[in-house]
């Protein structure tokens, strides 16, 4: 529920700043503001995008965690309840803290890990096309570990209201 009033917050947050966009605008700076726009709701946009995605596959090893946890692949030698366990981290935790855009940064290195540990262990000798998601993934999590979550996000209104108190009292 939280995050659907965050989602919906969210939108009217976007509709008012293009409409403010457009009124407010002049011709000679239209494209910056409008370009400026366009890549913050790409940002906002990638982030819903791939943690949604993700989220559908970390929400089924979530509901199944108790039988998984005695099958589940151990590739890096610390038992299969425990690689479960920090996968669906991964794939639920981080993913939604991804669509929240909160600890954006932080919040891809265990997606990251996770798809390389999928891409290059238990995906080792497949061919190409057995890994392509997990490295699909794993580059969209690098460029977004990059770029960050953008205006649309908590980080943003996180990192504006600390700047607004140190200034006062600083």
């Amino acid at each position: 529920h939280s995050a659907y009033v965050f989602i919906t917050h969210t939108v009217q947050l976007i509709i008012n700043k293009k409409n403010n966009f457009m009124k407010t605008e002049n011709n000679s700076s239209c494209c910056t503001s409008s370009s400026e726009y366009s890549q913050q709701i790409g940002k906002l946009a990638l982030r819903l995008l791939v943690g949604g995605f993700m989220l559908t596959h970390g929400l089924p090893k979530l509901q199944n965690f108790e039988y998984l946890s005695t099958v589940f692949p151990d590739p890096l030698g610390v038992g299969s309840s425990l690689s479960l366990g920090m996968i669906v981290f991964a794939e639920v935790v981080c993913s939604i803290l991804l669509m929240l855009g909160l600890f954006t940064r932080l919040s891809t290195i265990p997606l990251i890990i996770g798809m390389g540990v999928a891409a290059f262990f238990i995906h080792a000798n497949d061919p190409f096309s057995g890994k392509e998601m997990a490295l699909l993934y794993m580059g969209i999590y690098v460029i977004i570990a990059l770029i960050g979550g953008g205006k649309y996000s908590i980080d943003y209104l996180l990192r504006n209201q600390y700047a607004k108190i140190c200034s006062s009292y600083c």
